[in-house]
């Protein structure tokens, strides 16, 4: 079993994850999963989760839309894939049941928080400025310019089917992350806007 991502290659053709061939040519029985972003990087990654805290995500995603995915929803393809027969030779991609932008982001965290966070979006040279000025390493804002650029040009703006064919449901939506997640008390307190 590998976790991959829903796509590493550029335009050509050029591999970017020799992993993913070294397991298909490994002799051994593989499945590789293949996701889009998880919700739980809103909550539990420290550079995001502390943006929305304060009340404002800051992204290089311009009006770019992504198919979000909950990680419990990938732990459960992963499981299934292991203990079922029928995935040996598989790769799936996995993606949430729509696309969203990051304005409708932080839109349904504002609504099932009661505050406000807004979504500003920075060209990628004031987003790498911002980014470190917030104390990540250089080299990480310009990953994350690659990756949220991908997203602004929407790179991954389709669904896929991997739930589904995996799990026969359909995978959970972004709502219902967000409920629980604001339930917990993850983004509250930090400083945001309380709407009256």
């Amino acid at each position: 079993m590998l976790l991959s991502a829903r796509d590493w290659v550029v335009p050509q053709g050029e591999e970017k994850l020799p992993c993913e061939r070294a397991v298909r040519e490994s002799g051994a029985r593989w499945t590789i999963l293949k996701p889009s972003w998880f919700f739980q990087n809103f909550s539990e990654d420290p550079f995001l989760h502390g943006q929305i805290q304060n009340g404002e995500l800051v992204m290089s995603a311009g009006d770019g839309v992504e198919p979000f995915i909950d990680a419990e929803d990938i732990a459960e393809v992963a499981v299934a894939a292991l203990t079922e027969e029928g995935h040996g030779g598989q790769a799936y991609e996995l993606s949430g049941p729509r696309l969203l932008s990051l304005d409708s982001v932080v839109g349904e965290i504002s609504r099932a928080t009661g505050r406000v966070v807004t979504y500003r979006p920075l060209p990628a040279d004031e987003f790498a400025a911002y980014a470190v000025a917030q104390h990540v390493p250089e080299e990480f804002a310009g990953l994350l310019n690659v990756l949220y650029g991908w997203i602004a040009e929407g790179r991954f703006a389709t669904l896929a089917d991997g739930v589904q064919r995996v799990l026969g449901r359909e995978p959970r939506d972004f709502a219902d992350y967000v409920r629980t997640t604001a339930a917990s008390g993850v983004w509250g307190g930090g400083g945001g806007v309380e709407r009256p």
